[in-house]
């Protein structure tokens, strides 16, 4: 049962992972713009975490040095908000399905990083190291099929008429999927995004040794992020109707990706308080 209870953990974060790949798909087939929901989405997540982190670690607050602040607003604009903006854009380009599978090099990549940090130290010449060699030629050869083998469609139903009731104009995006360059081009937009996704991992090591508050640290990541989102987006989106979200598949996205972000937040905070 001990056993048991981690792979289910690890089995329900995966699959909220899958419901935020297929909603943001789904908010990017009507026209939302990837820049915008990403601002949205970390917005929500500093407005729902920052209060519970003060509260929580209001009388263990470290020392916020001026190094400590830089570093930590550069690993939120190339972990978060990069990485995020560029697997909105390759989502575009490809499918969730995609969006989902490419996730799966998350940890080579994040391994090639720690190595090339030395956080890491890859012997060749052991077992172990022979094991994660055979596991990372798998990998970029899986990777690698999936960019230039997109294979045949299968449409059982359209999830168009389903979601929204009838086709959106601004379905422009959704239609690249036909052309192969574009979805090789969308494929490795996806992996530039787990690098930067990984480069963010591999990043914290090293300043959370300066700042320890793993939950002020993490409602830092997400305000600086927002900020970040936010003037990116604004720079490519000045339309007031594309800001809007209303009762629609646009609200929903953005809703469940800042509850992804919360559950995962949220099991740090239950075992900071000790009730896990």
């Amino acid at each position: 049962m001990a056993l048991s209870k981690p792979i289910l953990v690890v089995f329900f974060i995966q699959t909220l992972y899958t419901g935020m790949f297929l909603l943001s798909k789904a908010a990017f087939n009507v026209g939302m713009n990837n820049f915008i929901f990403t601002f949205y989405r970390q917005a929500l997540a500093t407005i729902f975490l920052a209060p519970i982190a003060i509260f929580l670690e209001r009388n263990k607050i470290p020392p916020l040095s001026f190094k400590t602040f830089w570093q930590i607003f550069a690993m939120s604009l190339f972990g978060i908000t990069l990485s995020l903006d560029l697997y909105g854009i390759g989502l575009t380009y490809t499918s969730a399905t995609m969006g989902a599978a490419t996730t799966n090099c998350l940890p080579v990549i994040t391994f090639f990083l720690a190595v090339l940090f030395r956080l890491e130290i890859w012997k060749l010449k052991t077992a172990s190291g022979i094991a994660k060699l055979v596991g990372v030629v798998i990998c970029l050869g899986g990777a690698t099929t999936l960019a230039l083998y997109k294979g045949p469609s299968i449409k059982l139903f359209s999830h168009s008429h389903l979601l929204f009731g009838h086709p959106s104009v601004s379905q422009q995006p959704h239609n690249r999927v036909h052309s192969s360059h574009t979805w090789i081009k969308g494929v490795f937009i996806l992996l530039s995004g787990n690098t930067f996704w990984a480069l963010w991992l591999v990043m914290q090591a090293r300043i959370m040794k300066g700042y320890p508050s793993k939950l002020l640290f993490t409602a830092l990541s997400c305000f600086f992020s927002s900020i970040q989102s936010f003037a990116l987006a604004i720079l490519v989106e000045r339309r007031p109707s594309q800001w809007m979200l209303g009762w629609n598949i646009r609200l929903v996205a953005v809703a469940y990706c800042c509850f992804r972000w919360h559950f995962v937040s949220w099991r740090a905070i239950l075992f900071f308080v000790g009730k896990e």
